[in-house]
């Protein structure tokens, strides 16, 4: 009896599985501890007019796939119409098959809109209609959309400069969804680049309310934009690295490579390294007085093609895996850290498969019983955020580590129609825990088993940021007395 696609046991190969993921799974609130989304079109409570809006501006994943099948850049990020372009991608869909933009697909359009049509060149024109009517009415404004995937909490991703004056205004408006920044220092690490680095310090030195003319006042900069990161409810920061960096250094060293970019000279490439090591290690501090969840993507080489990042600029589609050396600064990164005891908990994200087992020893290395699960490795992502990529890190996380203290997936996404992929993932773990069970390799204990799919869908992430306890996210560790962080100015300069 031939299957139907995309049925309520979608994934589920075994009835172990199917009772894990309908009794258990299914209806567990969503933490989405990293993602893109746009925090003022929350604050606004934005209104999509149409399914090319809210589903192709932005979304590079597409872009990759229609340029893959021949559509001309017109279509993607060019000037047709918004129907014309939906229209090259719904042409594309179907030659997506075994890429999971097939599934994300076709479950965002059942999930949001009860579209249970395949979506193709001969449908495209009644599945736009109908899902841009809807988008135009009260239901289906961004808010709306977050609270029909039963979302409770959200993590964004966000520069120290910014203001996150939409942040204030979200918790101010009552929307039950907690909307909370995350801190993402990347650009204050640049100095690879003096004219680009500098006129970046110059917007920090705004919103943080110092003159930065030397390192120690760009470190009071960055504590300053922590604290009020802190004051509005972020515990989490976040990192977009090729590979750690880890090289030894003096304070007196750092303090010459920064008053020489800030006179406009270029670093050298070993200064380069020195900086990014003793800024990363400066950061990381903060984090661990905080208590907050320090956060490391590792692994992306950077847009490849210098002809479309001249024509289009960064993250238009252009990066791939990369194969950094990640080991060796890793390891002594985080015992240079944990040597002071000021190692705080750290998820690491790996982008390059053949790391997978790397990364899921190096974190046993450092969880040192103070907290479950205290250094873990991050769920596939980016070109990994798939069926096979998430299985592999799952399983090198069970045969190396503890998957029951995983705190499980995210949607690393600038779309508001992105959520159905913690579906997606809680499905392919009910489905590798089911088929252990029905192989005889884990017990039919279903109490347990479902509660250890609850955890990795929700509870461990609610315990491992804190979200259980709201008054927490601004206290200080300063031997041991709890210190709230002061007010702040803010700049209104809000950053990309």
């Amino acid at each position: 009896m031939k299957k139907p696609f995309l049925n309520e046991d979608f994934l589920l190969q075994t009835e172990t599985a199917r009772q894990l993921y309908h009794e258990f799974a299914k209806q567990m609130p969503i933490i989405d501890y990293h993602c893109h989304l746009p925090p003022d079109q929350i604050a606004e409570d934005k209104q999509f007019e149409n399914l090319t809006q809210i589903w192709l501006y932005g979304d590079h994943y597409k872009w990759r796939a229609m340029r893959t099948n021949g559509i001309d850049e017109h279509f993607i990020t060019g000037d047709a119409s918004d129907w014309e372009k939906f229209e090259k991608w719904a042409e594309t869909v179907p030659y997506t098959v075994r890429n999971p933009l097939y599934h994300w697909t076709h479950l965002e359009l059942q999930r949001y809109f009860d579209v249970y049509e395949i979506l193709d060149s001969t449908s495209a024109r009644r599945i736009y209609d109908e899902c841009s009517a809807k988008l135009r009415t009260p239901e289906y404004s961004v808010r709306n959309l977050m609270l029909k995937m039963n979302v409770q909490t959200v993590c964004t991703t966000d520069d120290p400069a910014d203001s996150l004056e939409h942040h204030r205004l979200i918790a101010d408006s009552g929307f039950p969804i907690k909307v909370l920044p995350t801190f993402r220092p990347d650009k204050a690490m640049a100095v690879e680049d003096p004219a680009t680095y500098n006129q970046y310090l110059d917007k920090l030195s705004v919103a943080a309310s110092v003159e930065i003319r030397s390192y120690g006042n760009l470190l009071t900069a960055l504590q300053r934009r922590h604290d009020y990161f802190a004051k509005l409810g972020g515990r989490l920061s976040d990192h977009g690295l090729e590979q750690i960096y880890a090289v030894d250094y003096t304070d007196a060293e750092i303090s010459d490579i920064f008053d020489k970019v800030r006179s406009g000279q270029a670093p050298t490439p070993d200064e380069t390294l020195k900086f990014k090591s003793a800024i990363l290690v400066a950061l990381a501090e903060m984090d661990w007085e905080k208590g907050w969840t320090q956060q490391f993507h590792l692994g992306a080489l950077r847009n490849n093609n210098s002809r479309a990042l001249r024509n289009l600029g960064p993250d238009t589609g252009w990066d791939s895996i990369g194969d950094f050396s990640q080991g060796r600064a890793l390891s002594t990164f985080l015992d240079r850290l944990d040597t002071q005891d000021k190692l705080t908990k750290t998820i690491l994200y790996n982008l390059n498969p053949a790391d997978n087992e790397l990364i899921a020893t190096m974190v046993g290395n450092f969880n040192d019983g103070t907290v479950a699960g205290k250094v873990q490795f991050g769920s596939g992502w980016w070109f990994l955020d798939q069926k096979d990529g998430m299985e592999k890190q799952m399983n090198a996380l069970s045969n190396m580590g503890l998957l029951s203290r995983f705190v499980g997936m995210l949607t690393d996404s600038r779309s508001f129609l992105s959520f159905p992929r913690h579906e997606y993932f809680r499905r392919i773990l009910c489905n590798l825990i089911g088929n252990d069970v029905e192989n005889g390799e884990l017990p039919d204990d279903m109490k347990w088993l479902g509660q250890v799919v609850q955890n990795i869908s929700y509870g461990n992430a609610k315990g491992y940021f804190g979200f259980e306890n709201e008054a927490s996210h601004n206290v200080r560790r300063n031997n041991d007395a709890v210190v709230a962080p002061a007010e702040l100015p803010v700049s209104s300069d809000q950053q990309s």
